[in-house]
């Protein structure tokens, strides 16, 4: 059974500012499915956020153990691109550990009864397969320097004798995370999982 018939990428106006954004068509069996880049990246940004509190407590420590490499690195190279790349991967490995805990981020909206049926030992969940947990912990680890390294002119404006930050390597660096997390969860998908 293939999966995937074809990918197109084509160009499509956005009603609601006018601008061009890239879409992929990917037809699953056969059936057209639209997915604009708004939604690809809503996906992979913010689409795992479900009440999971052992995954949340695995976000946590990683995220402690990452800011504790940036605030125990020599004073000399804390500011230098590997330091300040852990981090910014720390705030958002820290900021999705915090998420995982809300029972409310189950959903929209969900009522006390579905509040209360997510803490029966019945409906937990289990983590996923490690290949697929570790792929989103790199991928979510390298949201951080990818979408935070504007806080490094913030860093320039308070520190003075700081001249050049690493924007563009922190940056980079994190768009190769990201990247590598993205192919790594694609990667170690169960066959149903993606259509």
């Amino acid at each position: 059974m293939e999966y995937y018939s074809s990918i197109i990428g084509r160009m499509q106006s956005d009603p609601l500012n006018g601008a061009n954004l890239r879409q992929h068509v990917i037809r699953p069996c056969g059936k057209l499915r639209a997915v604009t880049l708004r939604e690809f990246f809503l996906e992979n940004f913010a689409g795992d956020l479900e009440y999971h509190p052992r995954r949340a407590v695995l976000y946590l420590s990683l995220a402690v153990a990452a800011l504790c490499f940036w605030i125990f690195s020599a004073p000399e190279v804390k500011f230098t691109a590997i330091p300040l790349i852990f981090g910014l991967g720390s705030l958002t490995l820290l900021l999705k550990g915090i998420f995982l805990l809300r029972k409310s981020s189950e959903g929209l909206g969900p009522t006390a009864s579905e509040l209360a049926d997510l803490s029966d030992a019945s409906n937990r969940k289990s983590l996923p397969s490690l290949p697929n947990q570790a792929g989103q912990i790199v991928q979510d680890f390298g949201v951080g320097p990818l979408l935070l390294w504007p806080l490094l002119n913030a860093g320039k404006d308070i520190d003075y004798t700081w001249i050049n930050p690493p924007r563009v390597s922190v940056f980079l660096t994190g768009a190769v995370l990201f990247s590598l997390g993205w192919l790594i969860r694609r990667l170690t998908l169960a066959p149903a999982q993606h259509l």
